[in-house]
């Protein structure tokens, strides 16, 4: 184990198109390459910063809840939370894999972590959030017709939508706090946490997935970490995305982020992840690719986002190949 007790806190927010390129199969080769492309990317992070590492499973909780379509006449098939809690151990345990097969001088842990929300959220009754592959238009309305589900655009491709209610707790804090404090890197949060209610009888599951970058920016400010980035296929955040007049924000604050007015669907609950945790805890945060996450870290490379008061600077456009 590493001496890193007194390193800044760093909780990096993996999208699932950073560790499953946009359009590109699910398939275990697939997935496994991209964890060991991220974890080569988050080792020199580590060197030098305690880890915590979340990540998306919207293509990985659609691709199960097709499965269980298509096994329906076995019985009744495993509800959203369920699957939420599958693919989070898959996807954990590929990328725990792939970090420490990476990093020598530290262990990783992942965790199965459940987060607590309102029973009564509007968001059950909106679906709004992605999962599963990508179709055509064509495609997507003949699944929606056939299988009762809710569908929406996603660039230039068409998704299944469910319920993504706002994330109030993350259960597991406690355990998480101490294995930082412990010197463990930790995978925790995958795809928000498993969506749970508390009745008089405890906690339950629900049929929903919670937005991993919300869900990151609450357990990055709770755990008092000094940085959030949130890692996706694109360099950084822009306005007037697709047009000529695009322009990649150097640098933000929340209040004028939560006024441009970004798309639900792609940039905008990373928008509000950002301004939640900056606004609740005046440090920094990120957002930008993958391959630039120690530059993000470092505040050089990305949309830096301080606290109100800070400029907003624009700067010249990278290659990028997505909307979020």
């Amino acid at each position: 184990m590493s001496e890193n007790g007194s390193a800044p806190l760093v909780v990096a927010a993996l999208g699932g198109n950073a560790l499953l390129r946009r359009g590109e199969p699910a398939t275990a080769a697939n997935q496994l390459s991209a964890a060991q492309e991220a974890a080569a990317i988050l080792g020199p992070v580590s060197a030098r910063s305690r880890l915590v590492v979340t990540h998306g499973n919207g293509p990985q909780v659609g691709l199960l809840a097709l499965k269980e379509d298509a096994y329906g006449d076995q019985g009744e098939p495993y509800p959203l939370d369920v699957l939420d809690a599958e693919s989070e151990g898959q996807i954990g345990y590929v990328v725990e894999l792939a970090l420490d097969n990476a990093i020598e001088d530290r262990d990783t842990v992942t965790v199965i972590t459940r987060t607590l929300v309102d029973a009564d959220d509007p968001a059950f009754d909106r679906p709004t959030k992605f999962i599963g592959p990508v179709y055509s238009e064509e495609r997507a309305r003949a699944l929606a017709a056939e299988r009762g589900w809710s569908i929406a655009p996603d660039g230039k491709w068409w998704r299944r939508v469910v319920a993504s209610p706002d994330p109030k707790r993350i259960v597991q804090l406690p355990a998480i706090r101490r294995l930082v404090d412990g010197d463990f890197i930790v995978v925790c949060a995958g795809g928000g946490g498993v969506p749970v209610v508390e009745d008089e009888h405890g906690e339950r599951g629900v049929e929903a997935v919670i937005d991993k970058d919300l869900a990151s920016a609450l357990l990055a400010a709770d755990l008092d970490a000094d940085v959030l980035v949130l890692a996706t296929d694109v360099d950084a955040v822009y306005l007037d995305w697709g047009t000529p007049d695009e322009r990649a924000v150097a640098t933000a604050t929340p209040t004028w982020l939560r006024e441009q007015g970004f798309p639900g669907g792609s940039m905008g609950p990373k928008v509000e992840a950002v301004a939640r945790f900056v606004a609740a805890t005046g440090r920094r945060a990120a957002i930008g690719r993958l391959e630039d996450l120690a530059e993000l870290v470092d505040g050089t490379a990305g949309t830096q986002i301080h606290p109100d008061g800070a400029e907003v600077t624009f700067r010249a456009p990278a290659a990028a190949t997505a909307a979020g």
